[in-house]
């Protein structure tokens, strides 16, 4: 009976270990996604509003009403992330699917490949290395208010 409940106690100290670091590994999670989010963001609203950029728009005059990030993924050094940016331009919307390549060069992270397309389109890092990003806005874990 005596080892019967030291069992017990063992294998409920273990659950207990276990409920206190699960809930750390998931916040840590969280915060990755919140925090690439929040760079994605950042990122795409500059690169659309900034001073001599691609224009999607034929030279009408847009608004960006959401960005949206839609998928993490690793490809060996490489972090690609895609998502779409909805735009309103004039009486219309339109939306942008964007993808990009996050490398860390010299401790720092940082776009190395970017590619935006008017059609929603899955990535492979080797498709998207056809698409080098010359520096232009950095990659930034602050959120730009569109408003």
């Amino acid at each position: 009976m005596g080892r019967f409940y030291f069992i017990l106690i063992g294998l409920s100290q273990i659950l207990l270990g276990v409920l206190l670091v699960l809930p750390t590994s998931l916040l840590s999670e969280t915060n990755d996604f919140s925090r690439y989010e929040k760079s994605f963001k950042n990122f795409l609203t500059c690169e659309l509003t900034r001073t001599g950029a691609t224009d999607h728009f034929k030279g009408n005059t847009f608004k960006i009403t959401m960005i949206d990030l839609f998928d993490i993924q690793r490809e060996g050094d490489m972090i690609i992330i895609t998502g779409a940016v909805r735009c309103a331009i004039d009486d219309r919307f339109q939306i942008l699917y964007a993808a990009l390549g996050v490398e860390s060069i010299l401790e720092k992270e940082q776009v190395t490949y970017y590619t935006v397309r008017k059609n929603d389109f899955s990535i492979l890092a080797t498709e998207l290395i056809k698409f080098p990003y010359k520096e232009r806005c950095p990659w930034s874990p602050y959120w730009v208010d569109t408003d």
